[in-house]
């Protein structure tokens, strides 16, 4: 039993042995494969640049619609019985002059106002001189007199209706009005 044992032992060895001698030794093992390291992640996007606001570009703003332009006033004042221009509101009319010279699509109506005292008609004639007396300074600003309508209302359209200084020194003046 002892030499059937070593028998197997070495049938054992030898085929331990020829499989070992069918390897070729001077093979170099197949190489593993490369495993590739993913791709580093994309790099985030920039984030955005702020948006630049911009201060709205100046709107041109039609100086008559403009509160802080002498065109604004839109009145000129008279002393009592008296159709001339006071002097205090010559740049008045020289303002709007110069506005209806710059602006030839434009045409205006004076009205010319008086205070309550007087009589009707005199009232209207002393209203009428006073919205020409502004029409003619106008022209000689350089408007055509055909831009310029005048007309008078008299007593009838009191900007105070109160009965003093005060009140009839508002009352006596030429509207001017843009059509």
């Amino acid at each position: 039993m002892n030499y059937l044992r070593v028998a197997i032992l070495a049938v054992a060895v030898a085929f331990v042995a020829a499989g070992c001698s069918s390897t070729n030794l001077d093979q170099k093992p197949a190489p593993a494969p490369e495993v590739k390291a993913p791709p580093p992640p994309p790099p985030p996007p920039p984030a955005p640049e702020p948006k630049k606001v911009e201060a709205p570009a100046p709107v041109a703003v039609d100086p008559l619609n403009d509160p802080t332009s002498m065109l604004a006033r839109r009145s000129v004042y008279f002393e009592f019985d008296r159709s001339s221009i006071n002097d205090a509101d010559v740049a008045v009319v020289e303002a709007h002059g110069r506005y209806l010279v710059d602006h030839t699509g434009r045409t205006i109506r004076v009205e010319g106002n008086c205070d309550q005292r007087g009589g009707r008609e005199y009232n209207l004639a002393l209203g009428q001189r006073r919205a020409d007396a502004v029409r003619e300074r106008l022209k000689v600003l350089g408007v055509s007199a055909g831009r310029v309508e005048t007309i008078s209302l008299g007593k009838e359209k009191p900007r105070n209706p109160g009965h003093n200084e005060a009140a009839w020194a508002e009352n006596r003046r030429a509207d001017i009005i843009y059509k």
